[in-house]
């Protein structure tokens, strides 16, 4: 099942160290056959607020997500982008193609049920 590697973006500074990070990363990504979906664009916020830009790769699994995070060729350019840019970077399963989410509703219903 396909997982994702999302970033929230809160501070975004161009800062020659970014920029190498952006050279590098792909070359990271490829041996785990990751992809990126959505890389920075200005978001339409429709609800709420959403302070900064967003990120989200594509892998085909949770253990290759994993793997690239903790990947050396990743470690050796993380810093170039953490040094200068605040965000938070979670790794998360995604659904299958027959999710339904009226039966993740009656499960959660029974919970809601069970809990006194």
């Amino acid at each position: 099942m396909s997982a994702y590697g999302f970033a929230h973006l809160r501070s975004r500074r161009y800062h020659s160290d970014v920029i190498e990070y952006l050279e590098r990363i792909q070359a990271t990504l490829d041996p785990f056959a990751g992809r990126f979906v959505i890389h920075g664009p200005p978001a339409e916020v429709v609800e709420g607020t959403w302070p900064g830009s967003m990120v989200l790769i594509e892998f085909p699994s949770l253990a290759e997500a994993r793997a690239w995070y903790d990947s050396p060729a990743y470690r050796a350019i993380l810093s170039l982008r953490t040094d200068h840019i605040e965000g938070d970077v979670l790794l998360i399963e995604g659904v299958g193609p027959h999710y339904c989410p009226a039966e993740r509703a009656r499960t959660l219903r029974q919970e809601a049920n069970r809990t006194p």
